[in-house]
């Protein structure tokens, strides 16, 4: 049975299901449903097909594709090669691909032309024709349209099925060591990292999150909304294939089209960020209408949704803090089931893995720091990265000499062996000498009536750093800035009182495979330009 035996490698997780249960379905995508055996047999005759294209151990394979059955079979497909697959969010655009296939060395790249009104090989059209000239092949998924741009008529494309075609690939280059996956930071003030792992870690944490999040119970079933791009995604997807679980692949992030999925499938698991958990609460009827769901994993990016949970909780959705990275892997830690919501909500938790360990040190000091005492979380464990692919330099920066990721996370240690998530560093503001947590402040400003949203961040002003806030107002709402401003002087040190209250129509974003994520370095450059005004 599935979870048997330690899996050394991604085609030996894949393959050990498949002789357990080859019949179980592991993927239903509309009207089709592909089983674990026929998920093993396609991604060996795409091994083949890829060869053919001249892929081998160590070749990079851009997958640029959704949430779509291709996308599992291609992948299994390179840890059979030995090959590593390179993620592209289906959102980038043609300089966001060319820098990704550019700086991967990528010899061949996959897309769906057809997909969601996206003109794939338009956006291909427009990348420098040096990147494009380093691919062997670009791969179709679907429908190609029957006009294709010029700069990419003359490249050699290959449909997919084509692959399907071949004979399955007789050579297994499968390793623990062997790196398989790329996955991109989401930076947003410099090019993206390529963070490597290698299949042992990618094998061993999908095994691991199988067991400590109960995936192996007879009746779950998964919902991948999440893209198969970002670690969030895949690592829940994998880890629903490493149980003998099927997985329902949603292609597009349209909430009703999530909805319906849900009533269809009666879903056990379901992950996502807090924007979308509370958008399916606005549209689902009924008091009660995620019964089949037991716990749902979220990540907080959205500070006006603070209270999202408590208001989720009595319709029956328990929404659980997680923690992860492209650098650890999503799923890396859980909060416990058992806490009040109040504690159960906030990112960090357990480590899913008992050989993973956490520590929190003094940013200034580099001392570590015990319970309660915020600080720089540091993580180590069995799902960690290799490194940064072509970045020896940032490799070095991020890891310890024993071995821990510097996380560039702000955390503490909660007391009962597990840490508490409170920001990024980077968006930390250091006012008076103290670390603060932007969402201290942007909680108190929310309740001012009449603000709907808020973001803090610190700006060197005259008399010292000092915070600024920015509020998005309700329909209606003028803000009086003085007001804001002697709220929190009546609830708030006075060092955390913002010297001005700004108000914004939105707050500048960037897209992640996880979800929009706040530009704070935008909200900086606004300010000094307000303020200079």
């Amino acid at each position: 049975m599935p979870l048997a035996h330690p899996a050394a490698d991604v085609w030996t997780l894949l393959a050990d299901v498949a002789d357990a249960i080859p019949g179980a379905p592991a993927f239903i995508h509309g009207e089709r449903t592909l089983s674990f055996a026929e998920l093993l047999d396609g991604a060996a005759r795409a091994a083949q097909g890829l060869a053919d294209l001249g892929v081998g151990p160590g070749d990079r394979v851009a997958l640029w594709l959704p949430n779509i059955p291709p996308y599992p079979i291609l992948y299994f497909a390179c840890a059979r090669l030995g090959a590593i697959a390179v993620a592209v969010n289906t959102r980038f655009r043609a300089v966001e691909v060319a820098d990704i296939v550019g700086r991967s060395g990528a010899k061949v790249l996959v897309c769906a032309p057809g997909f969601r009104r996206i003109d794939f090989l338009s956006i291909l059209a427009g990348i420098d024709p040096d990147a494009l000239d380093r691919l062997a092949a670009i791969v179709t998924v679907g429908e190609t349209p029957l006009t294709v741009p010029p700069a990419i008529e003359h490249r050699r494309r290959v449909a997919f099925e084509r692959l399907l075609s071949r004979p399955a690939l007789a050579a297994n280059h499968a390793s623990a060591k062997a790196p398989c996956n790329i996955f991109t930071t989401s930076g947003t003030t410099s090019a993206p990292k390529f963070v490597v792992h290698r299949q042992g870690a990618i094998a061993s944490h999908a095994q691991q999150v199988a067991r400590t999040f109960g995936f192996t119970a007879p009746e779950t079933s998964s919902l991948a909304i999440l893209p198969l791009c970002g670690v969030f995604g895949f690592n829940q997807t994998l880890a629903t294939l490493a149980a003998g679980k099927p997985s329902v692949l949603v292609e597009s992030y349209e909430i009703e089209e999530i909805g319906r999925l849900i009533e269809q499938h009666r879903p056990t698991t379901l992950f996502g960020s807090d924007d979308m958990f509370a958008r399916l609460l606005e549209i689902m009827p009924g008091r009660w209408p995620f019964r089949s769901v037991k716990w749902a994993g979220y990540a907080a990016f959205n500070a006006s949704l603070e209270d999202l949970p408590e208001r989720a909780q009595p319709r029956g959705l328990k929404l659980v803090g997680l923690y992860g990275m492209s650098e650890v892997q999503a799923l890396y830690a859980r909060q416990p089931l058992t806490l009040p919501v109040l504690q159960r909500k906030l990112g960090g938790g357990a480590t899913t893995s008992p050989l993973a360990h956490v520590r929190v040190r003094d940013p200034d000091t580099g001392v570590l720091l015990g319970p309660g005492q915020p600080g720089a979380l540091e993580c180590a464990g069995p799902s960690l990265m290799v490194g940064y692919y072509g970045n020896p330099e940032a490799t070095a920066q991020a890891m310890t000499d024993d071995g821990y990721v510097r996380t560039g996370d702000l955390a503490q240690l909660d007391g009962r062996g597990g840490f508490t998530f409170l920001s990024r560093m980077g968006d930390v503001l250091r006012l008076s000498g103290f670390l603060v947590n932007p969402l201290e402040i942007e909680t108190h400003i929310q309740k001012v009536p009449g603000v709907a949203a808020c973001q803090a961040i610190a700006l060197p002003r005259p008399g010292g750093v000092r915070a600024i806030a920015f509020v998005i107002l309700q329909p209606g709402a003028a803000l009086d800035e003085a007001a804001v401003i002697a709220h929190c002087r009546q609830g708030l040190a006075n060092y955390k009182v913002p010297v001005r209250v700004l108000a914004i129509d939105e707050f500048p974003r960037t897209p992640s495979p996880n979800g929009l994520k706040i530009q704070r370095n935008k909200l900086r450059e606004m300010a000094e330009a307000r303020l200079q005004s």
